[in-house]
């Protein structure tokens, strides 16, 4: 029962967290996407109040639901380039490239998110249960594309993975005054990864093998501050600490048909938020700055060979997140919002290899939002984004056996390795308000 209800939760609320900031994704339902993802310090609604800054849903008088559904769309490509070499293992000048389309398909988005109030209390309340992470290709086997040659034939064969990430998240708010605000958000994790073949287990004489889908769990939390000045300008910062998983315990299958089994551990890294908001007549503005720490979280701060060909990990940088967003709510019952995320890329040119199967690297976005208050107490939302990677991630190709002549990780001498890749989602959810709690608070 535990398993199917895990199995569940992951098919409903991460299959599609496909990445967007490294492997995070930018925003959570359709009013924090179109804003950019910016939330911290301008808490327009619960989804981005309760993902970047859960002291910020204090701002929240009422009890509200909010659902959200998105079709996610994604068009990675892959590219390489290999010298041939004569039987003396020589360069006969001759270069094969080739390049190969992604054949994934459209993955559904969904984010839901519960806020509530205690009447003539300070303490405000929510739960969320969003698909925050993720990546996945599918590039077939190929004949034309060296990279996607057979395993047999010097290639990786088809490359496949699929990672996604579930956080349910506990949150508990508490106004200091009428100005501040703390919030404390300890947060479940459960995610699943697929990786073929799979680089982090040894290789036999065969190549590297297929694995199995494995789960694991993790743990973590998130703390905020919030400040509302009441005359429009508004700040927050956030902490979420690094959230710690169990290991990825791999059952694999060798081309030979041999089995064997490796352990990976890989956790989600921390985030720092900082977020201003502004709010003045027809006009709402955000702003937030993030530091994703890579290099200091398992799975992400080493990389290169271990001692038997395995991968130990992918390498990646720290990187730099700024979303801005504003809206406008001059038009009668019909607010709209445009929003802009930029990213780094957190994978360096020498390990772009390791990185094959996590693609999915943004460095622009663009969002349009809109929502339609049919009540009061009900409202409609609907964005679509749009992303680059605004060029290419490029490195040489890796091989260990080169490691003596080309140290550190044993780049091919005149061979390339590349991929970019744009991302399109389109959104809808709604908003339902159940009741309001008192506007008077006490302790």
């Amino acid at each position: 029962m535990r398993k199917a209800i895990f199995n569940l939760g992951l098919f409903l609320f991460s299959i599609s967290a496909i990445a967007q900031a490294g492997h995070i994704l930018q925003g959570v339902g359709s009013v924090n996407m179109s804003m950019g993802g910016a939330a911290t310090g301008q808490p327009l609604d619960i989804s981005g109040a309760l993902q970047w800054n859960p002291a910020s849903i204090s701002t929240f008088n009422e009890t509200i639901l909010n659902f959200d559904l998105g079709i996610f769309m994604s068009s990675p490509t892959l590219y390489s380039t290999i010298p041939e070499f004569d039987t003396n293992g020589q360069p006969t000048g001759n270069i094969y490239s080739g390049v190969t389309n992604d054949d994934r398909g459209n993955s559904p988005m969904p984010a839901l998110a519960l806020v509530f109030g205690k009447e003539n209390s300070r303490h405000t309340f929510g739960l969320s249960a969003f698909g925050i992470s993720g990546f996945g290709v599918t590039f077939p086997e190929s004949m034309s594309n060296p990279i996607n040659m057979p395993q047999n034939m010097g290639g990786f064969g088809r490359i496949e993975s699929d990672y996604m990430l579930l956080q349910i998240g506990f949150t508990w708010a508490y106004a200091l005054s009428d100005n501040f605000s703390i919030g404390i958000e300890p947060t479940l994790n459960f995610a699943s990864l697929e990786l073929m073949p799979n680089p982090t287990a040894n290789p036999n004489q065969a190549g590297y093998p297929s694995t199995n889908k494995v789960n694991s769990t993790g743990f973590g939390a998130q703390i905020g501050l919030f400040y509302d000045s009441k005359t429009g300008f508004k700040a927050g910062v956030s902490y979420k600490s690094t959230q710690s998983f169990e290991d990825f315990e791999f059952e694999n299958t060798y081309l030979d048909n041999s089995t064997g089994a490796n352990s990976f551990n890989m956790d989600y890294p921390a985030i720092y938020s900082v977020g201003l908001g502004y709010s003045k007549s027809d006009f709402d503005l955000a702003l937030d700055y993030r530091i994703v720490d890579y290099e200091n979280t398992d799975g992400f701060k080493k990389t290169g060979w271990t001692q038997t060909f395995s991968v130990s990990g992918f390498g990646w940088k720290n990187i730099n997140i700024l979303s801005a967003g504003v809206q406008y709510k001059g038009i009668n019952r019909l607010p709209i919002r445009f929003g802009y995320t930029y990213s780094d890329n957190p994978i360096a040119e020498d390990v772009a290899f390791f990185n094959i199967p996590a693609t999915a690297i943004i460095k622009n976005a663009f969002q349009f939002g809109l929502t339609y208050e049919i009540s009061q107490k009900f409202e409609l939302n609907a964005m679509y984004h749009h992303g680059s990677s605004s060029g290419k991630t490029s490195g040489q190709i890796l091989n260990p056996m080169f490691i003596q002549n080309s140290p550190p990780y044993g780049a091919i001498p005149g061979s390339d390795v590349s991929y970019d890749m744009t991302t399109d989602l389109v959104m809808l959810g709604f908003k339902y308000v159940f009741n309001k709690k008192s506007e008077a608070t006490s302790n």
